[in-house]
């Protein structure tokens, strides 16, 4: 893929982001999420690629735009498989809070997961441990692994995991095993991001949460060197038939990351939407202008690049409020 695509994704999780910010704590998550998804959808049309979702939204009866198997982009070259997800954290959009994103992620046809909108266990790393964690090792044992790689006695391990009642059992057996817990009430790409980064203090995510993201999240950890495992967790009959249907012949694999982003030509953005511990969210400055923070990243060259944009909303394709 061209690296000019970089950028053009960086204008799709921009726009997307200034929408649904219009929103930010008014308390209608419908209202944001059409907002970011419309956007999303729009500027996509402008992206010189000839893309498929192969997942986001959900199916194309329950998603009016950006559903799998949507076409995306003006038709030429290069064929992409897309992931997208306009808004990581709609309750927290509406409601004010932090660490909202839009994220996009594309690859090259056929080195994306394709797999229906569920839920995923996943375990993610940052580089240091990658390789050291495994389904097939307990909570403990995994955290153990994860000290040692990065140098740190288990008591000061930091494990990410989205709060949520399914993951009591889980969040009793870290602190039993004696490391530390972030909870976060959503945006679980962001908790695997975290583990790239050693800054922001963060060792390990663990928990289920929505395949989509652990299909963005992936494609964000290969550019950054890190790793992220998953398990789809059907719910019922349908879904297990709807993985089949998209090729996933067995369900209960374990995805490694080369399962969930073939190849190393991955190309990641998101923008904040609400300031969270990665991105500044979107600051509208007065006299219709405003400000962005995308984080944007190719597999290929390993680049991490934190874009800071200004726009002129007076200018900006079909902006109204």
């Amino acid at each position: 893929m061209e690296r000019e695509l970089a950028m053009e994704l960086v204008r799709v999780t921009e726009f997307a982001a200034l929408k649904s910010a219009t929103w930010m704590g008014r308390g209608d998550k419908m209202a944001a999420d059409a907002a970011a998804t419309e956007a999303m959808r729009k500027m996509f049309d402008t992206v010189s690629m000839d893309g498929t979702v192969v997942i986001g939204e959900g199916e194309m009866d329950e998603a009016p735009m950006l559903y799998i198997g949507e076409r995306l982009g003006t038709g030429v070259q290069p064929e992409v498989d897309v992931a997208v997800d306009p808004i990581e954290g709609t309750e927290t959009v509406a409601a004010g809070a932090a660490n909202s994103m839009a994220v996009v992620a594309i690859a090259p046809k056929g080195s994306l997961l394709h797999a229906p909108d569920m839920y995923m266990d996943k375990i993610a790393v940052g580089r240091n441990a990658k390789g050291r964690v495994s389904f097939r090792k307990t909570v403990r044992e995994n955290l153990q692994a994860v000290a040692e790689a990065n140098g740190k006695d288990i008591k000061d391990v930091v494990a990410v995991i989205l709060d949520r009642e399914r993951h009591a059992k889980l969040i009793q057996e870290v602190r039993e095993a004696g490391a530390r817990i972030k909870l976060i009430p959503a945006g679980d790409v962001a908790g695997a991001l975290y583990t790239a980064f050693p800054e922001k203090g963060v060792d390990i995510l663990l928990g289920s949460g929505g395949a989509p993201e652990g299909v963005l999240a992936a494609c964000a950890l290969k550019c950054l060197g890190g790793e992220l495992i998953g398990r789809l967790l059907p719910e019922n009959d349908e879904q297990r038939r709807r993985c089949e249907e998209m090729g996933i012949g067995d369900v209960d694999h374990v995805l490694e990351l080369d399962d969930l982003v073939r190849g190393d030509d991955a190309i990641f953005s998101a923008t904040g939407i609400t300031d969270g511990e990665l991105l500044d969210g979107v600051r509208f400055l007065g006299n219709n202008r405003a400000r962005t923070q995308t984080l944007v990243m190719r597999a290929k060259t390993g680049t991490v690049r934190f874009v800071e944009a200004y726009h002129n909303l007076n200018l900006k394709m079909g902006w109204e409020r």
